[in-house]
């Protein structure tokens, strides 16, 4: 019998479990299938704003990767975090593959907030939601919308600089290592990322603040947290995005922006929009509806960027209204709750349980299981860290204070001052 009580028999079940589920998961690309290419954003502007996008998704056949997921389910016959961890992303695949089966119809709905909540979901202590959150964000920072257009740097950057810009900073954390950045027409958001690269679209404009953002959110959490989990060798499933993960790993490169000092008020602002816009979707908006909600909240920008707001909360459901995709429901629930856990892993006076989160893409709901494989000797320990995580100084220094600061009432301190806020 082996530590933490894995007999090498016991532990040959387990990773063959999860090499099934890693092919699983392999054939259900969320964000892939459900993407729109170029062509209708500029159908939709040649019709004048007028006439719905109508996206044809690619067909998944979702018994391949349901016939893995069974033949995993048979192997994971225990009672430990691991066989819990294991047996909750089949519970969560096998609604992927049910989702990618249903894009384009009002069921798909169903299990995207299956597996991603939604904004009435409970969030941190159970009592508030998602939406309850991002309406109080939206209320306060509606206040300050003006200061901070003023404040804002000037989005001067081109695609090219930016590159130019990111192919500099990123071998300072990923060395030779360093995901490639490719400039094209052919991505829907200013930026996205995968496992080894960055794409920025060619026709956006960037500022100096959008260069920290991709590094902190997009390179030091995405990408870094996936170049880890390849190096477990035991369980490669934790190099892999997927909505078991999602929440956590959001919340987390949300978090990354947060303390680096890159979460402006009109980025924080965006992601409370989201998940209103989602709510509003849930209630019956359609696309041209939630087109004229982001034109309407970011008059400033131009006008592809509320397309493209509007698309990430239809993509994949329906463009006519009642079934959004949920996924951007979790950005402010997820920041919360990695933001909470961090705070207590201070007040434990444990650092490795900051480093843990890093191992590779997991769900705070995972610690458990990936502190029993780190006992174990089964998890290797992260290469790649975001600066403020490699060196923690700064970090347990805001934590420890802003912990302190919780348990300060703020309606006491603010009554000694009514007379300054009216």
């Amino acid at each position: 019998m082996g530590q933490d009580g894995f007999s090498s028999a016991e532990l040959d079940r387990l990773t063959r479990a999860g090499r099934l589920l890693l092919a699983a998961e392999d054939r259900l690309p969320v964000l892939k299938t459900i993407a729109w290419d170029r062509s209708h954003a500029e159908a939709f502007f040649a019709s004048g704003e007028r006439e719905l996008p109508d996206p044809v998704y690619p067909h998944i056949d979702p018994e391949p990767s349901l016939e893995r997921i069974a033949e995993a389910r048979r192997l994971i016959d225990g009672d430990s975090p691991v066989h819990a961890w294991l047996l909750r992303l089949c519970e969560t695949f096998t609604d992927t593959a049910r989702l990618l089966a249903a894009t384009g119809t009002a069921e798909f709905n169903t299990y995207s907030r299956r597996l991603y909540g939604d904004p009435s979901s409970p969030i941190a202590d159970g009592k508030r939601t998602a939406l309850d959150l991002a309406v109080r964000l939206d209320d306060v920072l509606a206040d300050f919308d003006a200061a901070a257009i003023r404040l804002e740097p000037p989005e001067s950057l081109t695609a090219h600089e930016l590159k130019a810009r990111l192919d500099v900073e990123l071998p300072d954390v990923f060395g030779t290592q360093a995901p490639r950045v490719e400039v094209t027409l052919q991505v829907s958001a200013k930026a996205a990322a995968g496992r080894d690269y960055i794409k920025l679209r060619e026709d956006a404009a960037f500022s100096d603040l959008d260069v920290i953002q991709l590094l902190q959110h997009e390179a030091y959490i995405h990408i870094a947290t996936s170049q880890n989990g390849l190096r477990q060798t035991h369980f490669p499933i934790l190099a892999e995005s997927h909505p078991g993960n999602a929440r956590t790993q959001e919340g987390l490169a949300v978090f990354a922006e947060f303390i680096s000092g890159a979460l402006d008020p009109r980025r924080f602002r965006r992601l409370a929009d989201r998940a209103i816009a989602i709510d509003m979707a849930q209630q019956g908006a359609d696309f041209i509806q939630l087109f004229n909600f982001f034109r309407e909240r970011n008059s400033a920008d131009r006008p592809i960027e509320a397309f493209e707001s509007a698309r990430r909360v239809v993509r994949g459901g329906l463009t006519s209204g009642g079934a959004p995709f949920t996924k951007d429901s979790i950005y402010l629930g997820g920041l919360l709750e990695v933001h909470n856990y961090l705070r207590a892993a201070v007040r434990a006076g444990d650092a490795g349980l900051i480093r843990l989160l890093f191992v590779g893409k997991m769900d705070l709901g995972d610690l458990d299981a990936m502190q029993q494989l780190q006992s174990a000797g089964l998890l290797q320990a992260p290469a790649l860290l975001p600066p403020w995580a490699g060196d923690l100084r700064y970090l347990l220094s805001y934590l420890a204070y802003s912990t302190f600061l919780n348990e300060i009432s703020l309606r006491d301190v603010s009554s000694r001052y009514e007379h300054l806020f009216g």
